[in-house]
């Protein structure tokens, strides 16, 4: 059976990245290429499509590591920086192409690309602004270019935040809880990509602990953790202490399924 899904992990890290300016800690002073963290997203390549997730401040230093010369779309998860701060960049894709990009999102998310990029919905925009063709998406599965696309809504404390699931492969970064009747649509994985922040509690993301609980739930033939911080052991050593059927990925990683 051949892959129809591949997922690349871009940015692997925090909001801050790691290693996080100014730290010295052992996570930040490794050498391990592993543990050099960009912000998170992944480029997706599902049935013929070619889909970002996100779109942070390392945006271009992650398109040109890893080739990227082309997307389909954009899906954003929330509207917090980490996430759409490298969205000027397409900008470059919008000149090679002759065409708008488009990006899917919640409403209060264009709101807000809207306050912060407000050149790039001006009615006469400045020369070379970027161009968007913003879709606006909810919890239910949508279509693009006639390919399925499932959301799956979770709270980022209390902000709505979306991941989502490409055939056997689900992505969810930046939350801390996800309603009961969401757990239907992540049956019967092959790959479950989660966030964990640290270990303890954290206000808006899961800790190790709920982490392992989540994914435990879901079932998934392997599970992947990301939006690392340096609060957590280098990867070498998180390795070694995590079940049977999890790992931490890392930037460059590709999973397919």
């Amino acid at each position: 059976m051949t892959n129809k899904t591949r997922l690349t992990f871009l940015g692997t890290g925090t909001s801050q990245g790691v290693p996080m300016i100014g730290c010295c800690c052992e996570v930040c002073s490794s050498v391990d290429p592993r543990d050099k963290r960009l912000r998170a997203s992944v480029f997706v390549e599902h049935e013929g499509l070619k889909i970002l997730v996100d779109a942070g401040p390392d945006f271009r230093q992650q398109m040109l590591r890893e080739g990227i010369s082309h997307v389909d779309a954009i899906l954003l998860t929330h509207n917090h920086k980490d996430h759409t701060g490298g969205l000027d960049d397409i900008r470059a894709f919008n000149y090679l192409e002759k065409r708008a990009t488009d990006i899917y999102c919640e409403k209060y998310v264009e709101d807000s690309l809207r306050m912060e990029y407000s050149y790039a919905f001006a009615e006469n925009k400045y020369p070379g602004a970027p161009e968007w063709r913003v879709h606006m998406i909810d919890e239910n599965p949508f279509e693009i270019n006639g390919v399925k696309i499932i959301p799956i809504r979770g709270r980022h404390y209390k902000l709505p935040v979306l991941g989502f699931r490409f055939g056997n492969i689900a992505y969810c970064t930046d939350m801390n809880h996800i309603p009961e009747e969401e757990f239907e649509k992540l049956k019967g994985l092959e790959h479950f990509v989660i966030n964990c922040v640290r270990r303890g509690h954290h206000i808006s993301h899961f800790a190790l602990e709920g982490a392992l609980k989540v994914a435990e739930k879901v079932g998934a033939r392997h599970t992947w953790l990301t939006h690392l911080s340096h609060q957590l052991p280098r990867h070498v050593d998180l390795t070694e202490e995590l079940p049977e059927g999890v790992l931490p990925a890392y930037d460059g990683l590709v999973i397919k399924a």
